[in-house]
């Protein structure tokens, strides 16, 4: 047995130690090898097609439930945009009009979800992309209706890490929790529905392994290293008492943090610091009162953008912020005005192609051409400000008259809404984003008019190293314990506190907890991270006692 080892490497989507019986995932072919067998007139396959369309997204609201009963209301959303999918009126067309070129029914589903896969895979945004596995899941499931199959995972006997191609949300759910240990999957993506859905189970899982191992090891052990994305399979035994003991102390540290809930962000030596969450959904304000977080410190809303075939009116945006401000109870909310462009592309903006999009026409320089985006958005969230405890963020701004700019909309968005009748808060704050090095030398001068500083440390590093964040080939350049980082970090909280303006970091580098003794030392106000990363952080932050920080040691290494 011992020979048989084989370690596999992929993308780590939740964190813990899976150990378990491996066992193939079968993937359901989405039509028949030997042609299609679903064949008869035109009009007697569209008639199927919209009656297995309508049984499919029936079966897709009875997850979202289950969904929202076990496991929160921002997981069954998942289920809720599934629906959406089967419904999808581009879908609708594209299989009609392979019923219409003479193709089966199947084939017709099979080659339509392949079309609105690759068109989403091709797409430049990581979110996007991601939602490829979607358009093959409901696509699949139409199928298994057509054929009269049920989807899902069998009863499991036995601890089992499941292995496939590729795992869908419908399988994880309707799976038998109390001996599914976790899962590795061939394609994937650390965005997908199914790893949003894995974290939420606390699923120790990996994706994108790349080929998956010889099917005459199906009931070998293996391990899946939530931490690393690593896979082994049919571990020798001085490997599986090693994992055995990091499962043990995973599991430990765990139930550590869990007594850190409820507690102050305090450190040793008194200094209290704000600890808040990057969300990109409402639904997800769930996920930030399950975690213990303090409110939002991010709010992406070019979400709202991505998932909208259009641009999203006033009325659209506003019951989206008004109920986050009001699931948050008072909680400091933070909402980011839409950063569309670069990596975030949507096609309705007709940006166009561009040689360099991370450089390019993105975000604030896009509503300086259109300021309808930003004031059309800017209505909505102060009409919404009523509801909570609201801050406004602008990104990408790298000039004092940039911010001037944006601040003479906001001042005539509620000129507008007071002639109107329509009630605001007159006291939202206005901040911006510390995203690229210029904004960080003139953080003096920026400060003076901002009302707050958050500093997104994933584009301040890519910006600052001349590292393309995306690029695999030069990914070990990226480094955000730069010196040059840490002293811009430093650099920008000491020109906000002597404008009396505070500072929070809402980028990766806010859940590093190797890091959170400088940011704090260096006196950041607060931290935004993703929810499940809260009770990590405070208690990295109570262990702290920042007389005992050597700041000059982290600023030159």
């Amino acid at each position: 047995m011992e020979d048989k080892m084989i370690t596999l490497r992929g993308k780590p989507v939740m964190e813990g130690i899976a150990i378990g019986i491996l066992r193939f995932l079968e993937a359901g072919e989405p039509a028949a090898e030997d042609g299609d067998p679903y064949i008869g007139s035109a009009e007697a396959m569209k008639q199927r097609f919209y009656e297995i369309r309508e049984a499919v997204a029936a079966e897709c609201e009875v997850l979202a439930e289950r969904a929202r009963v076990e496991v929160g209301q921002s997981e069954a959303e998942i289920f809720a945009t599934h629906r959406l999918m089967v419904l999808d009126g581009d879908l609708e067309d594209a299989v009609i009009a392979g019923i219409d070129a003479g193709k089966g029914l199947a084939d017709a589903i099979r080659e339509a979800g392949e079309g609105l896969a690759a068109m989403l895979a091709a797409m430049e945004d990581e979110y996007l992309r991601a939602r490829a596995a979607d358009a093959k899941d409901v696509c699949a499931r139409l199928i298994a209706a057509l054929r009269g199959e049920r989807t899902g995972v069998s009863r499991l006997d036995v601890p089992t890490v499941l292995a496939a191609v590729d795992v869908t949300p419908a399988e994880l759910l309707q799976s038998d929790r109390t001996q599914l240990m976790g899962f590795f999957t061939a394609d994937g993506a650390t965005g997908s529905h199914t790893a949003i859905l894995a974290r939420s189970l606390a699923l120790p899982s990996a994706v994108a392994v790349g080929e998956l191992p010889d099917r005459s090891l199906e009931g070998e052990t293996v391990i899946v290293d939530g931490f690393t994305g690593e896979v082994i399979v049919a571990p020798d035994t001085r490997t599986l008492a090693l994992y055995c003991e990091k499962q043990a102390a995973a599991r430990a540290e765990r139930q550590l943090e869990e007594t850190f809930r409820g507690l102050p962000n305090r450190t040793q030596d008194g200094y209290e610091v704000q600890v808040v969450c990057n969300i990109g959904r409402g639904e997800e304000a769930a996920s930030v009162l399950q975690n213990d977080g303090g409110g939002v410190g991010l709010f992406r809303s070019e979400f709202l953008y991505l998932e909208s075939p259009d641009f999203p009116s006033e009325e659209t945006q506003y019951r989206v912020y008004r109920r986050l401000l009001e699931d948050m109870g008072g909680r400091p909310v933070v909402i980011r005005t839409m950063d569309v462009g670069a990596d975030k592309q949507v096609g309705y903006f007709g940006i166009g192609r561009e040689e360099n999009p991370a450089l390019g026409y993105r975000s604030i320089r896009i509503c300086m051409d259109r300021p309808e985006i930003l004031c059309t958005q800017l209505r909505a969230l102060y009409r919404a400000s009523v509801f909570g405890k609201l801050s406004i963020l602008i990104p990408m701004i790298v000039s004092p008259w940039e911010l001037c700019w944006v601040r003479e909309r906001a001042q005539e968005v509620r000129d507008e809404l007071r002639a109107e009748g329509i009630a605001f808060d007159p006291d939202v704050k206005l901040g911006i984003m510390i995203e690229t090095p210029a904004a960080a030398a003139i953080s003096d001068l920026l400060a003076k008019d901002a009302d707050f500083f958050s500093i997104g440390t994933n584009d301040l590093t890519q910006y600052a190293l001349a590292v393309d964040r995306q690029n695999p080939r030069i990914e070990r350049f990226y480094d955000s314990h730069h010196p040059a980082i840490l002293r811009m970090i430093a650099t920008v909280v000491e020109n906000a506190h002597r404008e009396g303006k505070r500072v929070s970091v809402c980028g990766e580098l806010a859940r590093d907890t190797s890091l959170t003794p400088f940011l704090l030392a260096v006196g950041v106000d607060g931290l935004s991270v993703s929810p499940p990363y809260v009770l990590r952080l405070r208690r990295a932050i109570r262990e702290c006692d920042r007389s005992r920080v050597e700041i000059g040691e982290f600023l030159k290494k």
